[in-house]
């Protein structure tokens, strides 16, 4: 009798019987799935999963076991995946190995209390890997729900600002149809983290255009620098600390995919497009403005501008999503 505490196992094979026999031999221990070939198997992954355990047999027409596996763990890298095959050569268990990931690699016929102990080995892997990521997920927002308070805390202003600046880049990520907006947010809501080593007065005075000393200068120049350093240290935020880092850097004259210079430019083109809005330029002439700056301003993001509404940004959305 199953339960939602089985663990879900998906069998594949192109012969009936194996099949049968695998479904038997497990049937007792987990939630069996079977699928007759590879592309049935990325169906079934695809429409039925998660599973915590696929085991697959080596040679089946149209897709064999390597490459099924190997596209089960693009599709499903927390998927823990064995390898069942009367072909024990040396060369056929290493390419299993490098190319799908293979958690174990088991030889036809195999005994059933090895089978299901290697199942069991494999769930429990799986189970480990969902905590674990649970656990990193539950730490990032965390972590990042703390910085922007402590923002808020010691620099209402910048906090302000960094709102401001999430609104633009999620409208920005939004209109370009970028997947995954919320690592482009995050970096808009921390980008002005730095700038807690600056003193109100100084990010007042910036808000406001008015002019800075020497020193002001070289303390705010230095925010992206500071801020990226801090969230550097934070797993999984590396590429969001290489953009806060590079906010403030000359644009190149590459047309740039990367997330990082991707990120990177949006927040310098949201940054510019606040500091102009907020000193009382109308949006579409700040827009205007930026996009005769081309070698400035990326003039696809600057473009993505165009429709936003000029308001304060609300921070909570991208802080759930974080880690999502």
């Amino acid at each position: 009798m199953k339960t939602d505490n089985v663990d879900k196992v998906l069998c594949v094979d192109d012969e009936a019987n194996v099949l049968s026999s695998l479904r038997r031999t497990l049937r007792r221990h987990f939630d069996v799935q079977t699928a007759p070939g590879g592309r049935e198997g990325l169906c079934a992954v695809e429409k039925d999963g998660p599973f915590a355990v696929v085991v697959a047999d080596m040679r089946m027409p149209e897709m064999d076991g390597i490459e099924f596996l190997a596209r089960v763990k693009a599709a499903a890298p927390e998927t823990a995946r064995i390898m069942l095959t009367g072909n024990a050569d040396m060369e056929t268990a290493v390419r299993a190995v490098n190319e799908g990931n293979i958690f174990r690699f088991l030889t036809k016929p195999c005994p059933g209390p090895m089978l299901i102990k290697a199942v069991a080995a494999a769930a429990e892997i799986h189970r480990l890997v969902r905590a674990e990521r649970e656990l990193l997920a539950g730490t990032l927002r965390g972590s990042v729900k703390v910085l922007t308070d402590v923002l808020a805390l010691v620099n209402p202003v910048a906090f302000g600002r960094a709102g401001r600046l999430k609104h633009y880049v999620g409208h920005i990520a939004d209109r370009l149809g970028i997947a995954d907006a919320w690592k482009f947010e995050v970096a808009a809501m921390l980008s002005q983290i730095g700038c807690v080593t600056l003193p109100a007065e100084t990010v007042a005075k910036i808000s406001a255009g008015r002019e800075l000393s020497a020193w002001e200068k070289k303390m705010y120049a230095s925010h992206p620098a500071t801020g990226g350093g801090l969230i550097a240290n934070i797993p999984r935020l590396e590429g969001v600390a290489g953009m806060i880092a590079a906010q403030q850097a000359p644009q190149t004259g590459e047309d740039c995919n990367d997330d990082v210079s991707v990120g990177a430019r949006m927040l310098k083109a949201a940054l510019e497009f606040d500091k102009r809005v907020t000193r009382g330029i109308p949006p579409e002439a700040a827009i205007a403005q930026m996009a005769g700056r081309p070698e400035e301003f990326d003039p696809k993001i600057v473009a993505a501008l165009d429709g936003v509404k000029v308001r304060p940004g609300r921070m909570s959305a991208a802080v759930e999503k974080t880690g999502s």
